[in-house]
């Protein structure tokens, strides 16, 4: 009898202390400046232009939530490696984080960069705009089957492919080159859809060995970026760039999705609201670093190719998008959407977006 008194008397004390912070604690907290919340927030990479533009997200949350809401954001891998992050706002233990959802950490994460999907920062913003965009929407739910919430985007833009032997200007010119890949299988497959019958061969190396690899003859070629040109000097150990934005680079700054359900609704619509503004911000801030490279890279030894619609339409063509999307899309989109045709509901909005059928 004694035990269970003392039972029933320690859940009256927890009950006790439960109203007392959120009658007494919490308001008087907020009444005097101090956060009700106080998260961490990490990036694996050192860039500077998406840095900039978390840290602006994290300023505007404490501003529009009254400093209900505090976010530390601490970048170039201080926190973790990109997995280790990942995995620390799965569990709660670090609350935000950029992420890339490769298929190994986000089942459904092919959906976020299959290629010849979206080439420009307009169509971006559609595609991927938060709580309306097509992309973001699939991504919505395949973020949640792992914990984690989207916020918003951060985008470097559209894919190249460089390498040291030939301008590439049509899939015959990627004759018996040997190209760098990653484990990306949509970006895989598409590419060796588009070489396909011309002696190229690919191979799988680490992000961080391209320079080396092109440097020592290792691979001829890879995929790159505008960014990735300059900042890690990708130019000086490619000949010819082909701009054939054939694939679209974004990444997602995430947060533990437990606390997001958590939130009440005038905080959660602080953070979209915030995470709206530095999205714009940081695609504005990626368009003009994209255009100040571009012209540095003026005769700096790289010879920079830009198709025309037309050629680009061969390429896209040959590289037979709805194969390569029936094999890596579709298995998780039918799994997600039983008996909804999602592949083609996908694929058209896509369509309607670029103004190309796939």
């Amino acid at each position: 009898m004694k035990a269970r008194w003392a039972r029933h008397g320690w859940n009256l004390m927890g009950l006790g202390v439960a109203v007392f912070l959120a009658w007494v604690v919490m308001p008087a907290l907020a009444e005097a400046g101090q956060p009700e919340y106080r998260w961490r927030a990490g990036s694996a990479w050192p860039q500077k232009t998406r840095n900039e533009s978390v840290q602006l997200f994290t300023e505007l949350v404490n501003k529009y939530s009254n400093g209900r809401i505090e976010i530390r954001f601490q970048h170039s891998g201080l926190l973790g490696t990109h997995d280790e992050l990942f995995h620390a706002v799965r569990e709660g233990s670090v609350d935000m984080s950029v992420v890339s959802p490769y298929v190994n950490l986000v089942p459904g994460g092919m959906l976020n960069w299959m290629p010849w999907t979206v080439g420009t920062f307009e169509e971006a913003k559609v595609a991927y705009a938060p709580g309306t965009g097509i992309i973001y929407k699939i991504m919505d739910d395949a973020y949640a089957e792992v914990g984690h919430k989207p916020l918003w985007n951060s985008h470097l833009g559209a894919y190249g492919i460089g390498n040291r032997v030939r301008p590439l200007k049509t899939p015959d010119d990627f004759s018996k080159l040997k190209l760098r890949v990653s484990g990306s299988l949509g970006f895989v497959r598409t590419l060796e859809n588009m070489g396909r019958g011309t002696g190229m061969t690919l191979q799988t190396l680490p992000w961080a060995d391209i320079y080396n690899a092109l440097q020592t003859g290792v691979v001829d070629g890879c995929w790159s970026l505008w960014p990735s040109l300059v900042e890690e000097r990708h130019f000086e150990v490619l000949k010819y760039y082909t701009d054939l934005a054939w694939g679209w680079d974004a990444n997602s700054i995430s947060m533990n999705r437990k606390a997001w359900d958590k939130l009440p609704q005038d905080l959660k619509d602080v953070l979209i609201r915030a995470g709206r503004e530095a999205e714009a911000r940081d695609m504005q801030e990626h368009q003009k670093v994209i255009e100040e490279y571009k012209k540095k890279l003026t005769g700096a030894g790289i010879q920079i190719y830009t198709p025309t619609a037309e050629e680009r339409d061969v390429f896209r063509k040959k590289a037979n998008m709805p194969a390569v999307w029936k094999e890596l899309a579709t298995p998780w989109l039918d799994k997600k959407y039983p008996g909804q045709n999602m592949t083609e509901k996908v694929m058209a909005e896509l369509d309607k977006i670029t103004g190309v059928k796939k």
